[in-house]
């Protein structure tokens, strides 16, 4: 395997049943595919020098720091950001270097390469999947992007029997939206076999 190195825009440690069980670190890889008009995380589509580059070795040592932690409550490593799935060798190699016994969890909007997805799969314990909205049309309209590739992971994902290990993200996104809307996503899922989801609203960003 080659030696992959990976942009952070930030590490935040000691978060408690957030984004994985027990204690996690969130580590937020710069880059993303989308371009959300609600976007939480803007700094990571934009080029700066302050973003520390890692290798998949420096991140554990950074990380490791917590390891009782992760192992006493079941936690580990949550990698967000952008799109940590465009980081599918990274995450890999940290999985090679960490070991078995942490729990990583990948949240993701799945609009990657499928290979992506069947590359990190094996070495993923969880993931959580921010859909937007299963409709083709509301999707386009708020990031930008087709969610062709987002079904056909999603849908990779039933045939590997992982569905019970994603919790799927269905926002209620302003302007573009219905709960009838959201409901019709449900019932697409549901149809894949997916039972875990995460309803809320998005905050309307100003500016």
């Amino acid at each position: 395997m080659d030696n992959p190195r990976a942009n952070i825009i930030g590490i935040a440690r000691h978060r408690l049943s957030t984004d994985g069980d027990g204690v996690t670190t969130l580590v937020a890889f710069h880059g993303c595919p989308l371009n959300c008009l609600y976007c939480l995380n803007p700094q990571s589509l934009v080029k700066s020098n302050r973003f520390k580059e890692y290798s998949p070795k420096e991140l554990y040592e950074e990380t490791r720091i917590d390891e009782l932690y992760f192992l006493a409550t079941n936690g580990g490593i949550t990698f967000g950001g952008g799109e940590p799935a465009l980081y599918a060798n990274f995450i890999t190699e940290f999985r090679i270097i960490c070991g078995p016994e942490w729990h990583l969890n990948l949240e993701t909007s799945l609009n990657v390469p499928v290979e992506n997805v069947k590359h990190l799969l094996p070495v993923i314990d969880s993931l959580i999947i921010d859909v937007k909205d299963m409709n083709r049309e509301i999707y386009r309209q708020y990031t930008g992007k087709s969610n062709e590739l987002v079904i056909e992971n999603l849908r990779y994902i039933a045939r590997e029997k992982r569905e019970q290990d994603c919790i799927i993200r269905l926002p209620l996104i302003p302007d573009f939206n219905t709960d009838d809307d959201r409901m019709r996503s449900r019932n697409f899922l549901e149809s894949l076999d997916f039972k875990r989801f995460d309803l809320f609203t998005y905050q309307k960003r100003t500016h």
